[in-house]
């Protein structure tokens, strides 16, 4: 374990051995870190938080910090990270909090961007990207591969698609469904992040469909619920088409259309 000797540790923190804590880096007494961790110099890490292997926390990041949230009253609330995630210079993460759900999750490999704040109860999937100065409210949910932009910023609750793009400056104040770009002061869907799709592996076929789910849905015209039943009956055999109609009918906020 190379841990520098300015370093704070916890009394209670458990740290794998193969983990590399630097200078002036704090670790508080609940934390816990499985194999090849890596804490940048004047980074805190604190709270009830759990790292799995091969994250990387760079200098000055605040990773497990407790909630912004003024009906927080010190519980034992958790912050979960899986494997391989980077959280960037000046960065936050926070705790959860007893009213939604009680823990904060990052799943795996995803990047916390220069002065990004993931707030209290977020839950982001594998691969997500919060570009810098990106703001994600408490309670925020992302799905696999979502992008959010430099500078934009997410009300609370709101939901977040698989392989959505959200872009810079933007302003998401109701769901965005999966596989779209929204962008725009108050956000507005701007059409499918083709790229996206075709990065993430998607075949021609596959991309043919959504585009046609999206004609029907945000092009047609047709009553929300009338454009889902014809996607649905039309497309809805395809598993990338059952999931997009799945989280849109899911969706408590409203969807961005």
């Amino acid at each position: 374990m190379a841990i520098h000797p300015t370093a704070v540790i916890g009394s209670g923190a458990e740290i794998d051995p193969s983990c590399e804590i630097g200078p002036y880096a704090v670790i508080g007494p609940k934390v816990r870190m499985g194999p090849g961790n890596t804490v940048g110099a004047h980074a805190l890490v604190d709270g009830n938080t759990t790292l799995g292997k091969g994250n990387r926390i760079f200098a000055h990041a605040v990773v497990g910090a407790p909630p912004q949230d003024l009906k927080y009253r010190g519980e034992d609330t958790r912050l979960e990270m899986g494997d391989g995630n980077l959280v960037r210079e000046f960065a936050s993460v926070h705790t959860g909090t007893v009213g939604g759900g009680g823990v904060t999750r990052l799943a795996n490999q995803c990047l916390i961007m220069a002065s990004a704040h993931v707030a209290h109860d977020v839950q982001l999937g594998d691969r997500c990207i919060v570009a810098t100065f990106c703001a994600l409210a408490g309670h925020v949910e992302a799905e696999d591969g979502v992008i959010f932009g430099g500078l934009s910023a997410v009300q609370q609750f709101s939901r977040i698609g698989r392989l959505a793009y959200v872009g810079g400056l933007t302003g998401v104040n109701m769901d965005v469904a999966p596989y779209l770009m929204a962008s725009g002061q108050r956000g507005e869907i701007m059409g499918i992040n083709t790229v996206g799709l075709q990065r993430a592996g998607f075949t021609e076929e596959q991309i043919t469909r959504v585009k046609e789910a999206y004609r029907i849905v945000y092009r047609a015209k047709l009553p929300l619920q009338e454009a889902l039943a014809q996607v649905r009956s039309e497309l809805g055999q395809h598993p990338e088409i059952a999931h997009w109609v799945k989280f849109i009918e899911g969706s408590q906020r409203g969807i961005m259309r």
